[in-house]
């Protein structure tokens, strides 16, 4: 691209993906305004990921780093990253052609927004299922969307490098749940573009996904919510639904964990729980 203000780096984490990596490679090559470069980062893969794409696509940025989680394989390629714009892709998932395009036009056509999603297709166990209502997108100004679950996908997201020097990268303590913890940072002081076309395909299912290694995954967004609650950009409106959101999701653990028999978890979510309810008086 000629234009410097819209250059874009396009960052793919993977580890131990040889066999899907290359869908999602190819899938950046071919869109209709590409990238001005393409970084993965390899978080310590042992199944020969890194030498396909060596042997695939030399023109990819390859960096190598020891097993350290997607977090801090996105922040080794935002750091990295010389384009103006970030647009983040999993390894698992893959774009459409003209994602890149529309985005850029709507950023261009909108200037003042700093971040834009768009909607997605999903594909589970290689069948095409509906999102629940749940699911739904939003734009503007959406935080409290942002509460109950993540409404973004990180492989649709197109981001402004000035957002990352504002509030930091993604946050390297918390295994999963990681980008819900970014977007309630990032949609507390942004609004949003979002578009409704559907760009990206996100797929699931499959074994290695995050979600499938972590039991209680609402015990990493208690840990996101809490973070928020002490932050003094939030509105009293938007702290109050932030502890209500905490407290609900720690009423929710505490019962899973106790008809599993984790008494101990179960006593110190009690304690966190108390802590969340006293907040909020």
């Amino acid at each position: 691209m000629t234009n410097t203000n819209n250059s874009i780096s396009v960052i793919i984490p993977v580890y131990n993906r040889c066999r899907l990596i290359d869908r999602a490679i190819k899938s950046v090559l071919g869109q209709t305004i590409p990238p001005d470069e393409i970084i993965v980062i390899d978080d310590g893969s042992t199944d020969g990921t890194d030498e396909v794409i060596k042997n695939s696509y030399p023109d990819v940025i390859l960096l190598k780093q020891e097993n350290r989680g997607v977090s801090c394989a996105r922040n080794n390629g935002i750091k990295n990253a010389k384009g103006t714009w970030v647009a983040l892709l999993d390894s698992d998932d893959e774009w459409l052609p003209v994602k890149l395009e529309k985005q850029l036009l709507a950023l261009q056509e909108n200037s003042s927004n700093k971040i834009c999603h768009t909607d997605e297709i999903w594909i589970r166990n290689g069948v095409h299922v509906n999102p629940m209502k749940k699911h739904r997108k939003y734009g503007g100004n959406i935080y409290k969307y942002c509460l109950p679950l993540c409404v973004i996908s990180p492989s649709s997201i197109i981001i402004h490098k000035e957002i990352f020097k504002d509030i930091g990268l993604f946050d390297e303590n918390i295994p999963v749940c990681e980008d819900y913890d970014l977007w309630l940072r990032i949609c507390s002081r942004y609004p949003v573009l979002y578009l409704q076309d559907k760009l990206i395909k996100k797929y699931g299912g499959h074994d290695d996904q995050l979600s499938r290694q972590y039991w209680g995954m609402d015990r990493f967004r208690i840990r996101a919510l809490e973070k928020m609650i002490n932050d003094p950009v939030l509105s009293e409106k938007d702290r109050m639904a932030t502890v209500a959101t905490a407290i609900n999701k720690a009423r929710i653990l505490k019962k899973g964990l106790m008809k599993h028999g984790r008494e101990k978890e179960a006593e110190k979510m009690m304690k966190k729980l108390a802590e969340l309810e006293n907040s909020y008086d």
